[in-house]
Protein backbone atom coordinates (compact mmCIF):
# COMPACT_ATOMS: atom_id res chain seq x y z
CA UNK A 1 0.00 0.00 0.00
CA UNK A 2 1.14 3.61 -0.76
CA UNK A 3 2.34 5.23 2.24
CA UNK A 4 2.72 8.76 0.85
CA UNK A 5 -0.64 10.67 -0.11
CA UNK A 6 -1.27 13.20 -3.08
CA UNK A 7 -3.26 15.87 -1.55
CA UNK A 8 -4.29 18.02 -4.36
CA UNK A 9 -6.15 14.95 -5.89
CA UNK A 10 -9.19 13.11 -4.11
CA UNK A 11 -11.34 12.91 -1.81
CA UNK A 12 -10.77 15.50 1.09
CA UNK A 13 -12.37 13.83 4.24
CA UNK A 14 -11.33 10.30 3.67
CA UNK A 15 -7.92 12.09 3.06
CA UNK A 16 -8.21 14.06 6.53
CA UNK A 17 -10.10 10.79 8.44
CA UNK A 18 -6.96 8.70 7.35
CA UNK A 19 -4.12 10.74 7.72
CA UNK A 20 -4.64 12.50 11.00
CA UNK A 21 -5.65 9.43 12.68
CA UNK A 22 -1.78 7.82 12.57
CA UNK A 23 -1.09 11.27 13.89
CA UNK A 24 -3.30 11.43 17.03
CA UNK A 25 -1.85 8.08 18.09
CA UNK A 26 1.46 9.66 17.50
CA UNK A 27 0.55 12.49 19.72
CA UNK A 28 -0.69 9.95 22.38
CA UNK A 29 2.17 7.90 22.39
CA UNK A 30 4.66 10.67 23.29
CA UNK A 31 2.16 11.71 25.90
CA UNK A 32 2.11 8.45 27.42
CA UNK A 33 6.49 8.30 27.26
CA UNK A 34 6.30 11.83 29.85
CA UNK A 35 3.74 9.52 31.82
CA UNK A 36 6.15 6.33 31.88
CA UNK A 37 8.83 7.97 32.53
CA UNK A 38 7.41 9.95 35.73
CA UNK A 39 6.05 6.63 37.06
CA UNK A 40 9.06 4.52 37.00
CA UNK A 41 10.93 7.49 38.72
CA UNK A 42 8.52 7.87 41.13
CA UNK A 43 7.76 4.79 41.72
CA UNK A 44 11.33 3.48 42.31
CA UNK A 45 13.57 6.22 43.30
CA UNK A 46 10.52 8.61 45.20
CA UNK A 47 9.27 12.07 45.75
CA UNK A 48 12.94 14.13 45.24
CA UNK A 49 14.25 12.65 42.37
CA UNK A 50 10.78 13.13 40.61
CA UNK A 51 10.97 16.51 41.92
CA UNK A 52 14.61 16.34 40.26
CA UNK A 53 13.74 15.25 36.95
CA UNK A 54 10.34 17.63 36.80
CA UNK A 55 12.83 20.35 36.87
CA UNK A 56 15.12 19.70 34.54
CA UNK A 57 12.21 18.23 31.94
CA UNK A 58 11.29 22.21 32.22
CA UNK A 59 14.58 23.25 31.28
CA UNK A 60 14.57 20.51 28.11
CA UNK A 61 11.11 22.05 27.28
CA UNK A 62 12.44 25.36 27.08
CA UNK A 63 15.45 24.23 25.17
CA UNK A 64 13.61 22.73 22.48
CA UNK A 65 10.56 24.36 22.31
CA UNK A 66 12.36 26.84 20.05
CA UNK A 67 13.99 24.24 18.15
CA UNK A 68 10.83 21.99 17.19
CA UNK A 69 9.46 24.93 16.36
CA UNK A 70 11.76 26.30 13.41
CA UNK A 71 11.29 22.04 13.13
CA UNK A 72 7.86 22.27 12.34
CA UNK A 73 8.83 24.96 9.46
CA UNK A 74 9.37 21.96 7.96
CA UNK A 75 5.75 20.53 7.31
CA UNK A 76 5.17 23.93 5.52
CA UNK A 77 8.33 24.35 2.85
CA UNK A 78 8.33 20.64 2.47
CA UNK A 79 4.73 19.99 1.68
CA UNK A 80 4.36 22.86 -0.83
CA UNK A 81 7.49 21.34 -2.38
CA UNK A 82 5.54 18.00 -2.33
CA UNK A 83 2.47 19.53 -3.68
CA UNK A 84 4.50 21.72 -6.55
CA UNK A 85 5.65 18.11 -7.38
CA UNK A 86 9.30 19.63 -7.25
CA UNK A 87 11.70 16.86 -6.75
CA UNK A 88 14.86 18.87 -6.78
CA UNK A 89 13.27 21.76 -4.72
CA UNK A 90 12.03 19.55 -2.41
CA UNK A 91 15.85 17.66 -1.91
CA UNK A 92 17.74 21.05 -1.92
CA UNK A 93 15.55 22.08 1.03
CA UNK A 94 15.50 18.69 2.50
CA UNK A 95 18.95 18.84 2.88
CA UNK A 96 19.02 23.00 4.27
CA UNK A 97 16.96 21.36 7.25
CA UNK A 98 18.74 19.06 7.91
CA UNK A 99 22.17 21.24 8.16
CA UNK A 100 20.39 23.84 9.75
CA UNK A 101 18.45 21.75 12.70
CA UNK A 102 21.52 19.46 13.33
CA UNK A 103 23.48 22.48 13.96
CA UNK A 104 21.57 24.17 16.31
CA UNK A 105 20.82 21.09 18.35
CA UNK A 106 24.28 20.46 18.74
CA UNK A 107 25.12 23.93 19.82
CA UNK A 108 21.69 24.07 22.10
CA UNK A 109 23.02 20.25 23.71
CA UNK A 110 26.68 22.14 24.89
CA UNK A 111 24.93 25.01 26.26
CA UNK A 112 22.70 22.49 28.09
CA UNK A 113 25.41 20.50 28.92
CA UNK A 114 27.85 23.18 30.10
CA UNK A 115 25.17 25.76 31.83
CA UNK A 116 23.40 22.98 33.75
CA UNK A 117 23.99 23.87 36.98
CA UNK A 118 23.55 27.97 36.70
CA UNK A 119 20.55 27.28 34.97
CA UNK A 120 18.92 24.95 37.80
CA UNK A 121 20.35 27.37 40.50
CA UNK A 122 18.51 30.75 38.64
CA UNK A 123 15.42 28.25 38.63
CA UNK A 124 15.75 27.94 42.86
CA UNK A 125 16.08 23.94 42.63
CA UNK A 126 16.50 22.44 45.76
CA UNK A 127 20.02 22.15 47.10
CA UNK A 128 19.23 17.76 47.58
CA UNK A 129 17.46 17.79 44.38
CA UNK A 130 20.60 19.82 42.39
CA UNK A 131 22.81 17.37 41.70
CA UNK A 132 20.81 14.69 40.29
CA UNK A 133 18.65 17.54 38.36
CA UNK A 134 22.02 18.78 37.01
CA UNK A 135 22.94 15.00 35.94
CA UNK A 136 19.55 14.11 34.54
CA UNK A 137 19.76 17.51 32.14
CA UNK A 138 23.66 16.57 31.26
CA UNK A 139 22.72 13.79 29.91
CA UNK A 140 19.45 14.74 28.02
CA UNK A 141 21.41 17.43 26.52
CA UNK A 142 23.80 15.28 25.18
CA UNK A 143 21.02 12.89 23.45
CA UNK A 144 18.85 16.20 22.24
CA UNK A 145 19.72 15.51 18.58
CA UNK A 146 18.35 11.91 19.00
CA UNK A 147 15.17 13.60 20.19
CA UNK A 148 15.39 16.06 16.97
CA UNK A 149 16.34 13.69 14.95
CA UNK A 150 13.53 11.53 15.12
CA UNK A 151 10.60 14.27 15.35
CA UNK A 152 12.33 15.46 12.28
CA UNK A 153 11.87 13.02 10.62
CA UNK A 154 8.27 12.31 11.12
CA UNK A 155 7.61 16.00 10.61
CA UNK A 156 9.52 15.01 6.67
CA UNK A 157 7.37 12.18 6.62
CA UNK A 158 3.75 14.22 7.35
CA UNK A 159 5.30 17.15 5.07
CA UNK A 160 5.15 14.32 2.06
CA UNK A 161 1.57 12.03 2.81
CA UNK A 162 2.52 9.19 5.12
CA UNK A 163 1.71 9.60 8.78
CA UNK A 164 2.01 5.82 9.08
CA UNK A 165 5.65 5.63 9.74
CA UNK A 166 5.98 7.89 11.91
CA UNK A 167 3.79 6.21 14.39
CA UNK A 168 5.76 3.75 14.07
CA UNK A 169 8.88 5.00 15.12
CA UNK A 170 7.44 6.91 18.04
CA UNK A 171 6.58 3.47 19.29
CA UNK A 172 9.61 1.89 18.99
CA UNK A 173 11.00 5.06 21.38
CA UNK A 174 8.09 4.41 23.96
CA UNK A 175 8.21 0.72 24.40
CA UNK A 176 12.02 0.97 24.25
CA UNK A 177 11.63 3.73 26.97
CA UNK A 178 8.99 1.62 28.96
CA UNK A 179 11.56 -1.41 29.33
CA UNK A 180 14.92 0.52 29.55
CA UNK A 181 13.47 2.56 32.49
CA UNK A 182 13.33 0.07 35.35
CA UNK A 183 16.10 -1.89 33.30
CA UNK A 184 18.70 1.08 34.09
CA UNK A 185 17.39 2.38 37.18
CA UNK A 186 16.68 -0.46 39.14
CA UNK A 187 18.60 -3.72 37.87
CA UNK A 188 21.56 -1.50 36.79
CA UNK A 189 20.94 0.47 40.11
CA UNK A 190 22.28 3.98 38.72
CA UNK A 191 19.52 6.11 39.81
CA UNK A 192 17.88 9.35 38.19
CA UNK A 193 20.50 8.91 35.24
CA UNK A 194 19.38 5.70 34.75
CA UNK A 195 16.44 7.19 33.33
CA UNK A 196 18.14 10.15 31.63
CA UNK A 197 20.24 6.95 29.45
CA UNK A 198 17.52 5.01 29.21
CA UNK A 199 15.55 8.23 27.02
CA UNK A 200 18.35 8.62 25.14
CA UNK A 201 19.23 5.30 24.21
CA UNK A 202 15.21 4.52 23.42
CA UNK A 203 15.21 8.12 21.27
CA UNK A 204 18.95 7.13 19.75
CA UNK A 205 17.41 3.71 18.69
CA UNK A 206 14.05 5.06 17.17
CA UNK A 207 16.30 7.87 15.60
CA UNK A 208 18.75 5.05 13.80
CA UNK A 209 15.84 3.00 13.12
CA UNK A 210 14.49 6.00 11.04
CA UNK A 211 16.89 6.92 9.07
CA UNK A 212 17.51 3.28 7.92
CA UNK A 213 13.87 2.63 7.47
CA UNK A 214 13.37 5.66 5.23
CA UNK A 215 15.79 5.02 3.36
CA UNK A 216 16.15 1.57 2.24
CA UNK A 217 12.69 1.86 1.31
CA UNK A 218 13.25 5.22 -0.23
CA UNK A 219 10.41 6.98 1.21
CA UNK A 220 12.54 10.79 1.41
CA UNK A 221 14.92 11.39 -0.78
CA UNK A 222 18.09 11.66 1.77
CA UNK A 223 21.03 12.73 0.50
CA UNK A 224 24.56 13.17 1.87
CA UNK A 225 24.48 16.53 3.87
CA UNK A 226 26.21 19.54 1.56
CA UNK A 227 26.64 23.01 2.11
CA UNK A 228 22.97 24.31 1.54
CA UNK A 229 22.52 28.14 -0.56
CA UNK A 230 21.88 30.70 1.23
CA UNK A 231 18.39 31.58 0.28
CA UNK A 232 17.73 28.08 1.53
CA UNK A 233 18.93 29.26 4.83
CA UNK A 234 17.57 32.36 5.23
CA UNK A 235 13.80 31.21 4.56
CA UNK A 236 14.30 28.69 6.77
CA UNK A 237 15.08 30.84 9.63
CA UNK A 238 12.98 33.70 8.29
CA UNK A 239 10.30 31.31 9.15
CA UNK A 240 11.76 29.07 11.58
CA UNK A 241 12.09 31.62 14.02
CA UNK A 242 8.87 33.09 14.40
CA UNK A 243 7.91 29.49 14.26
CA UNK A 244 9.77 28.48 17.70
CA UNK A 245 9.17 32.15 18.89
CA UNK A 246 5.41 30.60 19.05
CA UNK A 247 6.79 27.68 21.35
CA UNK A 248 8.11 30.26 23.96
CA UNK A 249 5.16 31.91 23.96
CA UNK A 250 2.99 28.73 24.39
CA UNK A 251 5.58 27.75 27.15
CA UNK A 252 5.79 31.41 29.11
CA UNK A 253 2.08 31.45 28.88
CA UNK A 254 0.82 28.86 30.20
CA UNK A 255 3.61 29.44 33.44
CA UNK A 256 1.91 32.60 33.93
CA UNK A 257 -1.50 31.09 34.18
CA UNK A 258 -0.23 28.74 36.46
CA UNK A 259 0.41 31.74 38.52
CA UNK A 260 -2.67 32.49 38.93
CA UNK A 261 -3.78 29.29 39.85
CA UNK A 262 -1.31 29.02 42.84
CA UNK A 263 -2.91 31.70 44.48
CA UNK A 264 -5.91 29.78 45.42
CA UNK A 265 -3.64 27.67 47.26
CA UNK A 266 -2.58 24.12 47.36
CA UNK A 267 -5.97 22.07 46.69
CA UNK A 268 -6.75 23.87 43.66
CA UNK A 269 -2.89 23.01 42.62
CA UNK A 270 -3.25 19.81 43.11
CA UNK A 271 -6.31 19.90 41.20
CA UNK A 272 -5.33 21.79 38.31
CA UNK A 273 -2.36 19.79 37.58
CA UNK A 274 -4.09 16.38 37.34
CA UNK A 275 -7.09 18.52 35.43
CA UNK A 276 -4.14 19.27 32.78
CA UNK A 277 -2.85 15.92 32.49
CA UNK A 278 -6.17 15.02 30.87
CA UNK A 279 -6.72 18.32 29.17
CA UNK A 280 -3.63 17.34 26.80
CA UNK A 281 -5.00 13.94 26.80
CA UNK A 282 -8.75 15.58 25.51
CA UNK A 283 -6.85 18.17 22.90
CA UNK A 284 -4.63 15.85 21.23
CA UNK A 285 -7.23 15.17 17.96
CA UNK A 286 -7.82 18.96 17.94
CA UNK A 287 -3.85 19.53 17.97
CA UNK A 288 -3.71 16.45 15.72
CA UNK A 289 -5.90 17.47 13.26
CA UNK A 290 -4.13 21.46 13.01
CA UNK A 291 -1.20 19.31 11.99
CA UNK A 292 -3.14 17.51 9.14
CA UNK A 293 -4.47 20.47 7.64
CA UNK A 294 -1.39 22.36 7.62
CA UNK A 295 0.28 19.32 5.19
CA UNK A 296 -2.91 18.67 3.59
CA UNK A 297 -3.44 22.69 2.78
CA UNK A 298 0.37 23.10 1.90
CA UNK A 299 0.56 20.52 -1.24
CA UNK A 300 -2.51 22.30 -2.17
CA UNK A 301 -0.87 26.21 -1.78
CA UNK A 302 1.86 24.86 -3.81
CA UNK A 303 -0.30 24.79 -6.56
CA UNK A 304 -2.45 27.02 -6.13
CA UNK A 305 -5.35 24.77 -5.80
CA UNK A 306 -7.07 27.66 -3.41
CA UNK A 307 -10.86 25.73 -3.80
CA UNK A 308 -9.40 22.71 -1.97
CA UNK A 309 -7.79 24.47 0.53
CA UNK A 310 -11.08 26.28 1.12
CA UNK A 311 -12.33 22.69 1.61
CA UNK A 312 -10.10 21.56 3.51
CA UNK A 313 -10.32 24.01 6.43
CA UNK A 314 -14.19 23.29 6.42
CA UNK A 315 -13.70 19.89 6.82
CA UNK A 316 -11.02 20.22 9.24
CA UNK A 317 -13.71 22.66 11.54
CA UNK A 318 -16.75 20.29 11.07
CA UNK A 319 -14.19 17.55 11.88
CA UNK A 320 -12.99 19.28 15.02
CA UNK A 321 -16.80 20.03 16.11
CA UNK A 322 -17.62 16.63 16.11
CA UNK A 323 -14.66 15.37 18.10
CA UNK A 324 -14.45 17.77 20.56
CA UNK A 325 -18.22 17.85 21.43
CA UNK A 326 -17.97 13.94 21.72
CA UNK A 327 -14.90 14.97 24.28
CA UNK A 328 -16.85 17.45 25.72
CA UNK A 329 -19.60 14.83 26.55
CA UNK A 330 -17.26 12.32 27.94
CA UNK A 331 -15.48 14.63 30.29
CA UNK A 332 -19.11 15.50 31.95
CA UNK A 333 -19.70 11.73 32.54
CA UNK A 334 -16.26 11.26 33.76
CA UNK A 335 -14.65 14.04 34.92
CA UNK A 336 -14.17 13.16 38.34
CA UNK A 337 -13.30 9.35 37.88
CA UNK A 338 -10.07 10.58 35.63
CA UNK A 339 -9.11 13.46 38.31
CA UNK A 340 -8.92 10.55 40.80
CA UNK A 341 -6.64 8.97 38.38
CA UNK A 342 -4.04 11.15 40.03
CA UNK A 343 -5.07 12.42 43.24
CA UNK A 344 -7.43 11.35 45.71
CA UNK A 345 -7.61 14.54 48.42
CA UNK A 346 -11.65 15.43 48.02
CA UNK A 347 -11.10 19.15 48.08
CA UNK A 348 -8.66 18.58 45.32
CA UNK A 349 -10.89 16.17 43.33
CA UNK A 350 -13.94 18.81 43.79
CA UNK A 351 -12.25 21.53 41.85
CA UNK A 352 -10.01 18.97 39.13
CA UNK A 353 -13.78 18.36 38.22
CA UNK A 354 -14.99 22.01 38.30
CA UNK A 355 -12.79 22.94 35.80
CA UNK A 356 -12.98 20.05 33.37
CA UNK A 357 -16.54 20.20 33.18
CA UNK A 358 -16.45 23.76 32.47
CA UNK A 359 -13.70 24.31 30.17
CA UNK A 360 -14.72 21.35 28.33
CA UNK A 361 -17.44 22.79 26.29
CA UNK A 362 -15.22 25.43 25.22
CA UNK A 363 -12.82 22.87 23.69
CA UNK A 364 -14.20 23.25 20.01
CA UNK A 365 -13.31 27.13 19.73
CA UNK A 366 -9.40 26.14 21.02
CA UNK A 367 -10.14 23.59 18.15
CA UNK A 368 -10.68 26.40 15.94
CA UNK A 369 -7.54 27.65 16.64
CA UNK A 370 -5.95 24.79 15.77
CA UNK A 371 -7.20 24.56 12.68
CA UNK A 372 -7.14 28.02 11.20
CA UNK A 373 -3.80 28.54 12.10
CA UNK A 374 -2.46 25.35 10.61
CA UNK A 375 -3.98 26.45 7.49
CA UNK A 376 -2.56 30.07 7.61
CA UNK A 377 0.77 28.20 8.97
CA UNK A 378 0.55 26.33 5.62
CA UNK A 379 1.17 29.45 3.60
CA UNK A 380 4.42 30.68 5.27
CA UNK A 381 2.52 33.21 7.19
CA UNK A 382 4.82 32.45 10.17
CA UNK A 383 4.74 36.21 12.01
CA UNK A 384 0.95 36.42 11.25
CA UNK A 385 0.28 32.93 13.70
CA UNK A 386 3.32 34.12 16.39
CA UNK A 387 0.93 37.46 16.62
CA UNK A 388 -2.59 35.69 16.92
CA UNK A 389 -0.67 33.18 19.73
CA UNK A 390 0.28 36.75 21.26
CA UNK A 391 -3.04 37.91 21.21
CA UNK A 392 -4.30 34.11 22.53
CA UNK A 393 -2.06 33.70 25.59
CA UNK A 394 -1.11 37.51 26.66
CA UNK A 395 -3.76 39.66 25.63
CA UNK A 396 -6.95 37.47 26.47
CA UNK A 397 -6.01 33.87 27.99
CA UNK A 398 -3.85 35.26 30.95
CA UNK A 399 -5.64 38.55 31.81
CA UNK A 400 -9.00 37.24 31.86
CA UNK A 401 -7.80 34.30 33.98
CA UNK A 402 -6.79 36.43 36.27
CA UNK A 403 -10.00 38.87 35.67
CA UNK A 404 -12.53 36.16 36.48
CA UNK A 405 -10.83 34.07 39.24
CA UNK A 406 -10.94 37.58 41.03
CA UNK A 407 -14.25 38.14 40.72
CA UNK A 408 -16.01 34.41 40.55
CA UNK A 409 -13.31 32.60 42.55
CA UNK A 410 -11.60 29.54 41.55
CA UNK A 411 -14.64 28.64 39.39
CA UNK A 412 -13.33 31.70 37.45
CA UNK A 413 -10.39 30.02 36.12
CA UNK A 414 -12.02 28.02 33.90
CA UNK A 415 -14.31 30.44 33.11
CA UNK A 416 -11.70 32.87 32.10
CA UNK A 417 -9.75 30.27 30.00
CA UNK A 418 -13.18 29.32 28.09
CA UNK A 419 -13.95 33.05 27.39
CA UNK A 420 -10.41 33.24 26.25
CA UNK A 421 -10.84 30.21 23.79
CA UNK A 422 -14.03 32.03 22.29
CA UNK A 423 -12.56 35.59 21.72
CA UNK A 424 -9.42 33.98 19.93
CA UNK A 425 -11.03 31.85 17.69
CA UNK A 426 -12.97 34.74 16.49
CA UNK A 427 -9.48 36.43 16.17
CA UNK A 428 -8.22 33.73 14.16
CA UNK A 429 -11.43 33.60 11.92
CA UNK A 430 -11.14 36.99 11.51
CA UNK A 431 -7.52 37.00 10.19
CA UNK A 432 -8.55 33.63 8.65
CA UNK A 433 -10.97 35.60 6.31
CA UNK A 434 -9.47 39.05 5.67
CA UNK A 435 -6.06 38.55 6.48
CA UNK A 436 -3.47 38.23 3.36
CA UNK A 437 -2.02 34.97 4.04
CA UNK A 438 -3.06 33.67 0.61
CA UNK A 439 -0.38 36.82 -0.85
CA UNK A 440 2.55 34.85 0.72
CA UNK A 441 4.97 33.85 -1.59
CA UNK A 442 8.25 31.50 -0.19
CA UNK A 443 9.30 30.19 -3.71
CA UNK A 444 8.53 33.47 -5.85
CA UNK A 445 11.24 32.48 -8.63
CA UNK A 446 9.21 29.34 -8.89
CA UNK A 447 5.68 31.03 -8.98
CA UNK A 448 2.98 29.05 -11.26
CA UNK A 449 1.58 31.77 -13.82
Amino acid sequence: MRKQQDFTEGNIMKQLLLFSGPIMLTQLLQVSYQFADSLWVGNLLGANALGAVAISSTVIFTILSFIIGINNTTLTVLSQQKGKNNEEGLKRYLNAFVVTLTIMAIVLGLVGYLAAEPILNILGTPEKMLSESASYLKINAIGILFLLGYNFIGTVLRALGDSRTPLRIVLIAVLLNIVLDPLFISAFNIGVNGAAYATVCSQGIAFIYGIVYVISKKLVPFSIPTTPAFEEVKLILNLGIPSGLQMSVISAGSAAIMSVVTSHGEAVVAGFSAAQRLDSLFMLPAHALGTAVNSMAGQNIGVNKWERVKKISIYGLVYNLAVMLFFALLIVLLAEYGIKLFIQDPRAVEFGSQYLMIVAFFYPFLGINFILNGIVRASGAMYQVLVLNIISFWILRFPLTYLFSDLFGEKGIALGMGVSFIISSLFAYLYFRFGKWKEKQLFPSKKLS
